[in-house]
């Protein structure tokens, strides 16, 4: 399911692309307006809006699953990008206070044990956004976004899977209202679109923009096995033959 990683450089090289990272910036900057002091994990394909922490963070890596391919990043400087097994990350439990999904659950073969992965490396006080398609929205109907790749998810739908992985959803965002056509007459009015469908609150945005917390202290159901009973005899009991002898 995944798009492979010169795809995605390619439409982020665009104008159409451009666009929308900004749109999606903005909202990921309403939830956290700076990370200071933080680490930083991203996820998927996050180069694009790692920029927004790389220079306050403590640290902040990329990490780009195998089926997608591996760009290097920053260009001009040290690579902190890798290619690793979206299911079993190289990183200790609890390494990350802020992790980053773009591209990625839409794209994962398996996104709850992606999750539940993320789960294990999120610091017990961390939190986690992820920018997933949405099921309504005109993006997931063109195939000239990566957008439009991989499994769309309703709001209702994002909540279960969150929740089943063990996270709590705490705040929701939207984000492209506009068209996804590259017309200038679109992109020129993009601010327009993302202040009209935020006000009226439009259901046919082109990305949820969730935010999750981690639940530390999650259920765990208990098994208890069940006693049986067995009557106890007090005296002996002699259970007749069903055959009977006749002496003669």
């Amino acid at each position: 399911m995944s798009i492979d990683v010169v795809d995605l450089r390619e439409f982020y090289s665009r104008r159409l692309g451009i666009v929308a990272r900004q749109m999606i910036n903005r909202g990921i900057r309403e939830r956290w307006p700076g990370a200071e002091g933080q680490r930083v994990l991203g996820i998927g394909y996050p180069t694009p809006y790692l920029g927004l922490f790389r220079e306050d963070a403590e640290r902040c890596i990329a990490f780009m699953p195998a089926a997608q391919g591996v760009l290097k990043w920053p260009t001009g400087r040290p690579s902190l990008a890798s290619l690793v097994d979206e299911f079993s990350l190289p990183l200790p439990d609890a390494a990350a206070d802020r992790i980053l999904l773009v591209h990625a659950l839409e794209m994962s073969d398996d996104p709850a044990a992606l999750l539940r992965e993320v789960w294990r490396v999120l610091s017990p006080s961390g939190r986690v956004i992820a920018v997933i398609p949405n099921r309504r929205g005109v993006w997931t109907r063109s195939d000239n976004t990566p957008f439009g790749h991989g499994r769309p998810y309703s709001r209702s739908q994002i909540t279960d899977l969150l929740r089943q992985t063990w996270f709590t959803p705490t705040a929701w965002g939207e984000a492209l209202f506009m068209p996804p056509y590259a017309g200038g007459w679109v992109l020129k009015s993009a601010h327009m679109w993302e202040r009209a469908g935020a006000a009226l609150s439009l259901p046919f945005a082109g990305v949820h923009i969730v935010e999750a917390t981690k639940q530390v202290y999650r259920a765990i159901p208990a098994k208890r096995e069940r006693a049986r009973l067995i009557p106890a005899l007090t005296k002996p009991v002699l259970v007749p033959s069903s055959t009977t002898v006749t002496r003669g």
